[in-house]
């Protein structure tokens, strides 16, 4: 994976965290909304960074 491509999807999970905990003072739907964004982004992360592996190596 590239160090642009980790780079945004770093950023991007960081920034979802930040709102999930922001959320947790204000909304139960919205910070379980936000948390599922979150593990499905840092999922996302990971299963690119699979399937690049996997093209490379074929």
């Amino acid at each position: 994976m590239s160090k642009t491509l980790s780079l945004l999807f770093a950023v991007v999970s960081v920034i979802l965290m930040t709102a999930t905990a922001i959320a947790i003072a204000h909304s139960a739907w919205l910070t379980l909304l936000l948390f599922i964004l979150t593990m499905g982004c840092i999922g996302a992360g990971f299963i690119v960074k699979a399937k690049l592996r996997r093209r490379g190596q074929g």
